[in-house]
């Protein structure tokens, strides 16, 4: 996530443990738990559900059929929950919890929008409409095309291309629905980072991470009119044609090949060295070396 002490949000956690009494003040995951942190452990995480035990003074949402370690309640509020993804979006809804991105200061630079706090490497080219918001560094050198739009946390590398009314730092669709049926939307905190020499091409969607940061690995190449989820963690030198879908989550290893028009399903692991071939459709982890094609990929 962009800052680690970052306060986005302050909830007591006495609304939900009459014995805790300090506020929670930021979202966090298994995988980078946090202080003062609401953070939710689903059956299938059950085994690393320790990590909370390295942190102080957070909300633990918790699956409500299985036994509350006394360790967790102990150090943390626990609020129980029959499928604990959705209990971390009822958290933002009852507690009217937003996170979306506001209007800020500006100055115009080469006809760009360019906000206050924003850093820009020396070299880097800036087109006419592009928007770069004021929590945006750019590294030395990078080439930042007419319409693209920079959107929240983000960090760009040295070398990188960013084509046409391309967007960095969009929200993804991270939802759940409640008993009604009503859809109730977990805001994203996390940011984006896109390593050195990165190329990127016009009209695409890079999504901010939900809790953590989408990461672009070096070298890597995204053609255009694609879409990269939220939390998606790109290897290094991966080529992703044009019109690609990788769904939240999913991951690709070092120097992997997504043929055009291919879908990755959520959470979705494809090894390094792999090739996903033309319109595949991807519904299962790829080992590293493997082709796979088709719908289901095979």
């Amino acid at each position: 996530m962009g800052e680690a002490n970052r306060e986005y949000f302050r909830v007591d956690a006495s609304k939900y443990d009459a014995s805790k009494h300090y506020a929670v003040v930021r979202p966090a995951s298994l995988s980078c738990p946090k202080d003062n942190a609401v953070m939710f452990v689903t059956e299938g995480f059950l085994k690393y559900w320790e990590a909370v035990l390295t942190v102080k003074e957070c909300i633990v949402i918790w699956p409500e059929n299985h036994p509350v370690p006394a360790e967790l309640s102990e150090r943390h509020a626990v609020i129980l929950s029959k499928e604990p993804r959705y209990g971390f979006a009822q958290f933002f809804y009852e507690n009217h919890v937003t996170y979306n991105s506001m209007p800020k200061p500006y100055v115009m630079r080469d006809g760009a929008m360019v906000c206050e706090g924003a850093e820009i490497g020396e070299g880097t080219i800036l087109f006419p409409g592009a928007y770069v918001d004021g929590e945006v560094v750019i590294g030395k050198n990078c080439y930042i095309a007419s319409g693209v739009r920079l959107m929240g946390w983000v960090r760009i590398g040295d070398d990188c291309i960013i084509r046409e009314n391309t967007v960095i730092g969009s929200d993804g669709l991270t939802t759940r629905r409640n008993e009604e049926g009503k859809i109730i939307t977990i805001p994203q905190f996390g940011g984006v980072v896109i390593e050195d020499n990165v190329q990127i091409g016009a009209n695409s969607v890079v999504c901010k991470g939900a809790i953590d940061n989408t990461i672009i690995g070096s070298g890597s190449r995204i053609d255009n009119c694609t879409f990269i989820s939220h939390n998606v963690k790109m290897g290094k030198d991966t080529i992703v044609v044009g019109e690609v879908l990788m769904m939240g989550s999913s991951s690709t290893g070092d120097r992997a090949y997504i043929s055009g028009n291919a879908v990755i399903r959520d959470g979705v692991s494809i090894g390094e060295d792999a090739f996903i071939g033309m319109g595949s459709v991807v519904t299962k982890n790829v080992p590293e070396h493997s082709v796979v094609k088709g719908n289901p990929a095979k």
